[in-house]
């Protein structure tokens, strides 16, 4: 695979001679860029592979018109798959034609590729534990045989963390006497700092007896939710898991639930949209916002601030 000259670069890749379908402006340009930027990009090879590559990737861009990127959509909608999956393929050719057009990439007398609109899904799906449920669940978890499972689902309840940040954690990420645990790398490609409450730094200091009762190291490098027969992190807890949810009567439960449940009870409980935004991480305001529904006894306490104030200089 070639690179591109300093020349091309500066002509916008000379109107994309080495590049005349998508398959080989991906191949030769996007993917290379997105394999050295972001770190979700393995898994954007596999579904360019799977659902473009054979289909709109072999099109030149004069043939990548509204009429076969809509039949290609229309395929994808016939073979069956969900329309969250298909958004997220239809997330892919937008950011592709939008970067061949950034990049002035198109070909001359090429017409800009068309932008395509999502498919509905329906409501967000957000599901938020009671206390009584919790309780519930940790119980059955209890019970599963597993190492770590009991003390894996209070982590994730008790830091709000996304479920690949807590089994990839390591001993070092962990200040527990500062009560901070930094997450070299999360969701957005970017490290994020989580606090630790003090029920968070107990479970870690009884996952670390556990698994010293294991006879596993707990060296700083060395994965905190450790599995004994490889060494390493886990790839899941979802097989046991499912087990424990399905014992406590919960089966539409979610692992990734655990985190809207964190957010739920925040929220709640007076603490701002803004502050659950930090603590969860979201790198934009608008995805917290999802969870604005649950505060409105806290709204309308807040209105009652300017009437305290107006009603002082009122005498009737």
């Amino acid at each position: 695979m070639s690179e591109p000259t300093h020349d091309s670069v500066i002509r916008g890749f000379a109107f994309c001679e080495a590049a005349p379908t998508l398959n080989a402006f991906f191949d030769e340009h996007y993917y290379p860029h997105v394999s050295a930027t972001t770190r979700g990009h393995r898994h954007t090879l596999l579904t360019y592979d799977k659902h473009l590559r054979d289909t709109l990737g072999p099109l030149g861009w004069t043939d990548l018109t509204p009429l076969s990127v809509n039949a290609w959509l229309r395929r994808q909608v016939q073979l069956g798959l969900k329309n969250t999956t298909i958004n997220k393929h239809i997330f892919l050719v937008n950011r592709l034609f939008r970067t061949v057009r950034d990049w002035g990439a198109l070909p001359e007398g090429a017409n800009a590729p068309p932008y395509l609109r999502k498919l509905p899904t329906g409501d967000y799906r957000q599901r938020f534990l009671s206390q009584a449920e919790i309780g519930r669940l940790l119980r059955e978890c209890d019970r599963i045989n597993h190492p770590y499972l009991a003390l894996f689902i209070r982590f994730l309840l008790l830091t709000g963390a996304r479920k690949s940040e807590a089994r990839t954690a390591k001993w070092c990420d962990m200040d527990l006497v500062a009560g901070h645990w930094r997450v070299p790398i999360s969701k957005n490609g970017r490290s994020r700092r989580i606090m630790l409450s003090a029920a968070a730094i107990a479970v870690l200091e009884y996952t670390k007896a556990r698994t010293r009762e294991l006879g596993q190291p707990v060296g700083p490098e060395h994965y905190i939710f450790i599995n004994p027969r490889t060494g390493t992190c886990y790839n899941g807890f979802h097989i046991a898991y499912f087990k424990a949810r399905d014992a406590a009567g919960l089966p539409e439960v979610r692992i990734h639930d655990l985190r809207h449940t964190y957010a739920s009870l925040l929220i709640n409980n007076g603490v701002s949209l803004y502050e659950v935004q930090e603590l969860l991480g979201h790198s934009s305001s608008a995805m917290t916002q999802r969870y604005a529904h649950l505060q409105p006894n806290q709204l309308r306490s807040r209105t009652e601030i300017v009437s305290q104030i107006v009603d002082a200089g009122m005498r009737f």
